[in-house]
């Protein structure tokens, strides 16, 4: 029979693997505690709550004797200085490639998952008044619900230089990568294609003379948009909380009266999804506008992917505001605050994942709070128990 600890070794020691992969970037006279052994008490540590180093030396002096079971601690719990220290000092690039290689091992990525791309801010992670705060580019698998990969870039300017980087260290073969209008760039629809993946990209202002063009061509066809033969259309209605939002959705695959049709590869679709939205007996209608490589996109398929980007925002980046007061956050000297936003996406990646009929269907927020309470959830958590 398998006892607890063997449990906890077995697995933890798994995720223990990947950050022992990272050089430590301390001299080795100095190292009191292990490199490894700091990220696991920190990553154990936010997943219950943790929002500072200050925080994460508390909760590792409360529950030593349980962390010494997987986590190797000769010294003890470390400070919270020296916390500080280490996570200014570590390489935010090794960090980030073992949360892609654990990533990598723990999901598979299915054929024509809709992978949302965009940038989030750290709004405390200025370093002085007036300075740059840290802008993460994240990938969100909005089947898998995981965060794929992240990058930093200083502004949210620089997204378009980011994305393509972002691109180049996940494995998107196959799939349907979505951006929102700041990645609707030549540069970034050539990567993708190169990465052997599809596009969905929405267009706006900043390509003012493709977006002119698209919008002319689905305005001539205003009067009949959902009988036109030359279009697909699907339209879906939902109801709630006062509100009655309905979606349609029109795809175009007959591009010749678009002139900037061959200057983005592999285009062979252009999308308009038009949202109108009545509440309190007042109506608004928005429409967007987007560009695809997929081949005879249908109109249901393309409004299901334009939705499902929204994924990012709702699942993910209003999760580490609400849930982990991500914005709040005050880590912020050198590359402090952009590593512990590895470690909040790990933690996302583990709270969501975890599942089973004792899995409480309560929110994020929630089960952090219950990790700290419960050990025997915290190990479902950590995938220790079943």
């Amino acid at each position: 029979m398998v006892t607890k600890r063997q449990r906890e070794e077995e697995l933890t020691a798994s995720i223990i693997d990947y950050f022992s992969t990272i050089k430590d970037p301390r001299v080795e006279r100095t190292r009191a505690h292990p490199l490894a052994s700091i990220l696991s008490l920190s990553l154990c540590a936010v997943i219950c709550g943790a929002e500072s180093f200050v925080a994460i030396e508390q909760f590792g002096r409360a529950r030593e004797d349980w962390l010494r079971t997987f986590i190797d601690l000769p010294n003890g719990i470390p400070s919270h200085d020296t916390l500080g220290r280490v996570f200014s000092a570590l390489n935010p690039v090794a960090l980030e490639r073992a949360f892609r290689e654990w990533v990598a091992a723990l999901t598979t990525v299915t054929q024509g998952e809709v992978i949302a791309i965009d940038g989030k801010a750290l709004r405390r992670s200025f370093q002085r008044a007036g300075g740059a705060f840290v802008h993460m580019v994240s990938a969100w698998a909005t089947s898998n619900r995981v965060v794929l990969g992240q990058i930093k870039t200083d502004d949210k300017s620089n997204e378009i230089t980011a994305i393509p980087r972002l691109l180049e260290l996940l494995n998107v073969r196959g799939c349907l990568v979505t951006i929102d209008a700041m990645g609707c760039q030549k540069a970034i629809v050539e990567k993708i294609v190169e990465a052997k993946a599809d596009y969905l990209i929405a267009v706006k202002d900043n390509q003012a003379k493709l977006h002119a063009a698209i919008a002319a061509e689905f305005e001539l066809r205003v009067p009949s948009l959902a009988k036109a033969q030359s279009l697909d259309f699907h339209e879906t209605e939902e109801t709630g909380h006062g509100r009655l939002e309905t979606r349609r959705c029109w795809t175009l695959s007959d591009l010749s009266a678009i002139p900037q049709r061959d200057d983005w590869q592999q285009l062979t679709t252009v999308v308009l999804v038009e949202t109108e939205r009545t509440l309190n007996d007042k109506t608004s209608i928005h429409r967007r506008y987007y560009i695809s490589s997929v081949k005879d996109m249908t109109a249901s398929h393309a409004l299901a992917a334009a939705r499902a980007h929204w994924g990012i925002e709702n699942e993910l980046h209003w999760v580490l505001d609400v849930a982990f007061r991500e914005d709040d956050c005050r880590v912020r000297v050198q590359h402090a605050a952009e590593n512990f936003a590895v470690l909040r996406h790990m933690a996302v990646n583990l709270l969501r994942s975890a599942a089973g009929p004792k899995v409480p269907k309560i929110g994020i927020q929630n089960r952090r709070l219950l990790c700290g309470w419960d050990t025997e959830f915290f190990l479902r958590v950590l995938g220790l128990a079943t």
